[in-house]
């Protein structure tokens, strides 16, 4: 994605290549849905459509459709946060994991895992997990400005934000290590990222959290757009950028940090996403920041319906599943940014 790709609006566009857009978009809302219906067929208990006439058959097609929605959720809050922070650092590598929201966010939620029961932990989690998500951007912000007379230049905010990331895991780790046997429990399998539905109240908040925070996000669609061209150039054009990047980056942590505080620690998501909704639909936020929710949720239940199967009976972390994935897309994408250099 670069300066000339922005510049080749929808308007732009041919009549034919817009057509032949709107039938792929067409094409994937009518996909996701299947997707989604298919995955229900899956679980420990066995491939095929519960017996919902039986007690335990429609409580396992229950708790099924229970942990659709929770996939759907954590995927769309992840991937619309990464494409936003993709937007605003224009970098390809940038997602809330590389740039220590994530990391934030997972230790504001451990610790309220550890010290809060109940009632406290179903209201309280998404709200520590996104005060302590934006203090960490806060700090990585301030770490990479150091030296700097003006903003921080892109790979210092990646940089400081792996470096920021590292120091809370490893807190994170000396709060694990102290815990007794069963918050060791809760918060390892909380680590490793877990669809397993939560209380309805904190449900509720995360859909509100989310469905505000994507939304905001499409609002900023123009103003992604015109930031792809550089923040000069933008700035001719009227755009206050500041305020825009300020926006932007509220908005991001938070749907980073309601998933966070939703399933735990899922990474590559906001990675993996935005770039394959980029390349099949073209770098236009007003349609990109939509279909990348719908994609990643998409994707995250697919994800989740292979970790629940592929040794069944035994189920494993749907963030192992995420990784997997995500580690050789990492690499890809970097191996090819070694060969051409981001804007910067």
């Amino acid at each position: 994605m670069n300066a000339k790709e922005h510049l080749c609006t929808d308007n732009r566009f041919s009549a034919p290549h817009r057509a032949t857009q709107w039938r792929k978009v067409a094409l994937f809302c009518a996909a996701v849905p299947l997707l989604l219906c298919f995955s229900l067929f899956f679980g420990p208990s066995g491939m095929g459509l519960p017996d919902i006439q039986t007690p335990f058959g429609s409580a396992i097609l229950s708790l099924r459709f229970n942990r659709l929605l929770m996939g759907l959720m954590t995927g769309a809050a992840l991937s619309a946060s990464g494409v936003i922070f993709q937007a605003l650092l224009r970098n390809p590598l940038a997602e809330p994991y590389v740039l220590g929201v994530s990391g934030g966010a997972g230790l504001g939620a451990t610790l309220c895992i550890l010290l809060s029961s109940g009632v406290l932990v179903t209201v309280g989690l998404p709200v520590v997990a996104f005060i302590s998500s934006l203090l960490t951007l806060m700090l990585v912000y301030t770490i990479a400005g150091q030296g700097s007379s003006g903003p921080p230049s892109v790979y210092s905010l990646i940089l400081s934000g792996v470096i920021v990331s590292s120091i809370c895991s490893s807190i994170i780790m000396f709060l694990v290590s102290t815990a007794s046997i069963e918050g060791l429990h809760s918060v390892i399998w909380w680590m490793l990222g877990s669809l397993q539905p939560v209380p309805a109240g904190q449900q509720l908040l995360s859909a509100a959290l989310i469905t505000g925070g994507i939304a905001g996000i499409w609002l900023l669609s123009p103003q992604l757009n015109a930031l792809a061209l550089g923040r000069e150039m933008a700035h001719y054009q009227g755009l206050r950028a500041d305020r825009v990047i300020a926006a932007g980056l509220l908005l991001g942590t938070l749907l980073a940090a309601t998933a966070v505080a939703l399933s735990g620690m899922i990474g590559f998501v906001g990675l993996i996403v935005p770039h394959v909704m980029r390349a099949i639909f073209g770098p236009d936020h007003r349609k990109l920041v939509p279909l990348a929710a719908l994609g990643g949720g998409a994707f995250l239940v697919l994800c989740d319906a292979i970790a629940r199967t592929i040794f069944s009976p035994v189920e494993i972390p749907v963030g192992v599943v995420t990784a997997l994935a995500g580690g050789p897309f990492f690499l890809i994408i970097l191996q090819r940014r070694m060969k051409q250099a981001w804007i910067s």
